[in-house]
């Protein structure tokens, strides 16, 4: 790589520390149970620390902290690296590595819990961080809702989801990725004056998850990006939009052109765009956005929300929250699912479920504290949902969708964070589209829409099939029968 073609190179290594170790037994741990999904399957060499090294550190954390006194004992301990390139006006901007290594240490005495971590792997910063957890232990109060999660509820049987596919992607190349994906947004329309850059993204990670009751998993991930941000000038307006994608395995990401043109286009069609006087009509959620409306209602089902009563949706099981047609569900088995998982952050064994049916709630997101704060019990939800989708009997395609709406607004973008969680207020700044006649008229900004997060969810009239996977909740675009909108 020529030195001109580099304005920024950062690096970002951890001191690579390989262990010897002694092989101590922790009660109850069978090492013929533990579960390494993919291990067999992963070049060591990837990584700076074998996977078996992994798995030893945290037969180490219990050992030390049952011998410090602990009562009970969860690790979790990771190594991972990534590289990103990003390209801007066809000069390479940044090219940024990193090794990142860590591990967490929960310790129990009793019912009083204590926490520490470090990125520190040598034996003498273990032991130190075990004991610093320890001694936070015998200072806290004792709380009757902590604790491991219950023996019977941990995962017995893993599925491969596919999970790990490592990218070998030179520098070289991925430089010349990042730069044909932003000619692809120039060459969208002359109009395109600048950018805020391309970037080609490679993450991949390894942790193993262990605790005191003989639960110990772990195996390989990886999450791979790329995205485009293309800047458009006519006259006095100047727009800006983007296009990305991301997967576990490289070969579903988009194709890179189509990631530059579809930002390239994206930007141009804002240009022109005009306020519009304050009414209320049907708004139709494009997909990318839409999501977040089920992040809400997670959010608002979710035990930390529901045991602190900051939730509009408390005791909401049973209740018609949603349309009559809605169902969503949790998926956590989905192969290459970017939040698919055998089990939890807990090491409790996850399970598909519907958390909505025909618009009524069937259950909640919890781990063990907010469970047992609740009086109920872990959904195998601790660290989140798993692939969590929502749909109507019959989804429709988007053109069909702006039909449906006839006249009203297409929102693509959404800003500032008005949401009340406790009242479930709804108020955003957006910007996206004046539709009439299900046609797209024109580009509109500076705009708020609001509602309530009930009225809305019950307001919903069709979703569509374009769905958009870029996290754990996963939707198509989401007509809502009538907000208000705020204009200018």
């Amino acid at each position: 790589m020529r030195c001109q073609e580099a304005a920024i190179i950062t690096l970002y290594f951890n001191r690579l520390i390989f262990l010897t170790v002694e092989n101590t037994q922790i009660d109850k741990i069978d090492l013929a149970d533990c579960y390494f999904m993919n291990n067999l399957s992963v070049p060591n060499s990837r990584f700076s620390y074998p996977f078996a090294t992994l798995q030893q550190i945290a037969r180490d954390i219990l050992a030390h902290a049952k011998q410090g006194g602990a009562t009970a004992c969860e690790t979790n301990v990771s190594d991972g690296f990534g590289q990103t390139v990003t390209v801007r006006q066809k000069a390479v901007e940044t090219i940024e590595y990193n090794r990142d290594k860590g591990l967490s240490v929960t310790v129990y005495i009793g019912q009083k819990r204590g926490n520490a971590s470090t990125s520190d792997f040598s034996p003498q910063a273990i032991s130190d961080t075990v004991s610093a957890a320890l001694s936070i232990a015998r200072y806290t109060a004792e709380d009757d809702c902590s604790g491991l999660a219950d023996a019977d509820l941990l995962a017995q049987t893993f599925p491969d989801l596919d999970l790990y596919h490592p990218w070998d992607l030179p520098v070289e190349q991925a430089i010349q990725q990042a730069k044909d994906c932003e000619q692809a947004a120039f060459a969208v329309d002359k109009r395109i004056t600048n950018s805020e850059g391309a970037s080609i993204s490679v993450g991949e990670t390894q942790f193993v998850y262990a605790n005191s009751l003989g639960f110990m998993g772990g195996y390989p991930l990886s999450r791979h990006s790329m995205s485009c941000v293309a800047i458009a000038e006519q006259g006095d307006s100047k727009q800006r939009d983007y296009w990305y994608s991301v997967a576990r395995d490289a070969g579903d990401l988009e194709q890179i052109e189509q990631i530059g043109r579809q930002a390239g286009a994206r930007t141009v069609s804002r240009l022109g765009a005009k306020k519009i006087a304050t009414c209320d009509v049907p708004v139709l959620f494009e997909a990318p956005v839409a999501s977040g409306l089920i992040g809400h209602f997670a959010s608002a089902v979710s035990g930390a929300s529901l045991y602190r009563k900051s939730s509009f949706l408390l005791d909401s099981i049973g209740q018609q929250v949603f349309a009559p047609d809605i169902q969503i569900r949790d998926l956590p088995f989905i192969p290459k699912g970017l939040a698919s998982s055998a089990f939890d952050d807990e090491g409790v064994n996850t399970s598909e479920r519907h958390v909505v049916k025909n618009g009524v709630v069937q259950g909640y997101f919890l781990g063990s504290y907010s469970a047992r704060k609740l009086g109920m019990k872990t959904t195998g939800n601790a660290g989140g949902t798993h692939n969590l989708t929502i749909e109507n009997g019959a989804p429709m395609d988007f053109a069909a969708m702006l039909k449906k709406m006839g006249t009203g607004l297409l929102v693509t973008e959404l800003m500032g964070h008005g949401v009340n969680s406790v009242t479930g207020d709804y108020s955003r700044g957006a910007s996206g589209y004046w539709v009439e006649d299900g046609e797209i008229r024109y580009p509109v900004e500076e705009i708020t829409i609001a509602g309530n997060l009930k009225d809305i969810f019950r307001g919903i009239v069709a979703i569509g099939n374009d769905i958009v996977i870029r996290g754990s909740k996963q939707s198509g675009s989401i007509l809502i029968d009538r907000m208000t909108i705020a204009g200018g």
